[in-house]
Parts: C-alpha cells; sequence; structure tokens
C-alpha cells in the first residue's frame, strides 16, 4: 500500500473534458506515480478502477473534488490501494481528538 507523499492537480477544459475526465490528481510517493484520480461530471462516461504495472486509476464525481483535495491537504499519512475492483484513497488509523498531523 503505497503512501501518498506529493500531487498535481489538472483540470480539462471544453464541454467534454479529456478522455472522459473533468480533473485528475495525480498522486505521488516521491517523484514516482503510484495513482490518478479522476473526476466525471454528471453525465460523462465513468471508467472502470484498475491498477497497471503498480499505478491505480481510480474515478469519482466532480462533487468529490474537493472533499479530495482536502484531505490530500490536511491529513497525513495517506495512502492509496486498489482491492475489490476499486480504488482507495485514504488516511492510516488515527486516534481520537489527535487533531491534524
Amino acid at each position: 500500500m503505497p503512501a501518498v507523499t506529493n500531487y498535481h492537480v489538472l483540470f480539462y477544459g471544453s464541454e467534454s473534458g479529456y478522455q472522459t475526465n473533468r480533473a485528475q490528481i495525480t498522486l505521488y510517493n516521491g517523484a514516482s506515480p503510484v495513482g490518478y484520480v479522476r473526476f466525471n461530471d454528471p453525465g460523462m462516461t465513468f471508467e472502470t478502477d484498475t491498477v497497471d504495472a503498480g499505478i491505480i486509476r481510480m474515478h469519482l464525481p466532480s462533487t468529490s473534488f474537493q472533499n479530495v483535495l482536502d484531505v490530500l491537504r490536511n491529513e497525513s499519512p495517506i495512502n492509496v490501494y486498489f482491492a475489490s475492483g476499486r480504488g482507495f484513497l485514504g488516511t492510516s488509523l488515527e486516534g481520537t481528538g489527535e487533531g491534524e498531523a
């Protein structure tokens, strides 16, 4: 389960976006990409989540973009993994009342 240490945000213009996506957040462990979180507007085709050569591609609705960005900005550590045919992005176990890392 790779740790996410850096990220890069990209928005796609035009009515149709790019390759069925509206925006993308690339997840890195150091300088190596470990995942892509791609966002789709209503009516856009959602691709299937995949993992290829250790790089996870997961797809979420555009309404989730701000929530994902908030987690990346405010939580630590963050992990990305693939199981049961879908991508997962989340924090490690944190104690209650611990506050932000």
